[in-house]
């Protein structure tokens, strides 16, 4: 069957969400406790040991075979105006977003502002300033292309995720 990436990763999770309930149902169910004296047959959970393990196991070959499928589909695929593959993408989209995050702090600062001091041995007499030691202007500019940059990467990849198909055979 072919799928978009988003809809590969939507069948990921559904899947790993199927196996994380089968696995937590297990636990609940392959122990139980009886009290002493009461009828063990009265009290113990419907559970299957031979099924519960077919079943997982089940669910581990489809998990591999999309999570294999979404990697196998993200390293062959170049993403368009980027000369990159998906794989790349998902690597350079964190860089600019930990960038922008910095640069907004570089453009909010003043250039010279006046520093909260009070760490012990502070005496409360001597004002320290921070002086800003690069172009905040510049830092303002940097900021506005990496904001625009990281919309254009994510816009792009979001385009490939979702028109771009891949075949999986669960």
């Amino acid at each position: 069957m072919r799928y978009t990436s988003s809809e590969a990763n939507k069948l990921l999770r559904r899947l790993t969400e199927e196996r994380d309930a089968l696995l937590v149902k297990e636990l609940k169910s392959s122990t139980f406790l009886a009290a002493m004296g009461e009828d063990v047959d009265s009290v113990r959970p419907d559970y299957d040991y031979a099924q519960t393990q077919k079943e997982l196991e089940e669910l581990d070959r489809k998990i591999r075979m999309v999570k294999h499928a979404i990697n196998g589909f993200n390293v062959s695929h170049e993403v368009q105006g980027f000369d990159m593959t998906i794989d790349q993408m998902l690597v350079y989209i964190p860089q600019l977003t930990s960038k922008k995050k910095k640069l907004s702090n570089m453009k909010s600062r003043l250039p010279k502002q006046r520093e909260m001091a009070g760490g012990f041995g502070h005496t409360g007499s001597i004002i320290d300033y921070c002086y800003a030691n690069y172009n905040i202007g510049k830092a303002e500019a940097d900021y506005a292309a990496v904001s625009d940059e990281l919309a254009r990467a994510q816009t792009a990849l979001d385009a490939v995720n979702s028109t771009e198909t891949m075949e999986i055979d669960l």
